[in-house]
């Protein structure tokens, strides 16, 4: 599916998604990236939900986010407690959806002026 961008400088933002695959200012991407609205990161080498361990949002934190958006494939899946519970010491807002909510979701957010980050997993 194609988003619609709507030009505000330098923010990233969604503009499409789909199977195996999410685009980010017309960059296609077909492996799990982390984005901000500012940049994108995409050596974010998380291959699914069922096998996240919580070393590899560590990065995540060091990006302080108000809120983050985990993205989690083509359906909504959660990780274990134990993944998440740095965030919740943190007092990080963690929002667990599929990737297309996420997508859309965080391009809201930005448009709020919101510090977000968009954790997808491809």
């Amino acid at each position: 599916m194609k988003l619609h961008l709507i030009a505000d400088g330098d923010r990233k933002r969604f503009t499409g998604y789909g199977e195996g695959y999410v685009e980010v200012n017309n960059r296609r991407y077909v492996r799990s990236i982390v984005v901000t609205p500012e940049v994108i990161h995409d050596t974010w080498n998380v291959a699914g939900i069922d096998t996240m361990v919580a070393d590899e949002l560590d990065f995540l934190l060091t990006l302080q986010p108000e809120i983050l958006l985990l993205g989690t494939g083509a359906r909504q899946r959660f990780p274990g407690p134990a993944v998440m519970r740095d965030f919740a010491r943190a007092q990080i807002g963690v929002e667990t959806m599929d990737t297309p909510a996420a997508c859309r979701t965080f391009n809201i957010l930005v448009a709020e002026g919101r510090n977000v980050i968009a954790a997808i997993i491809v």
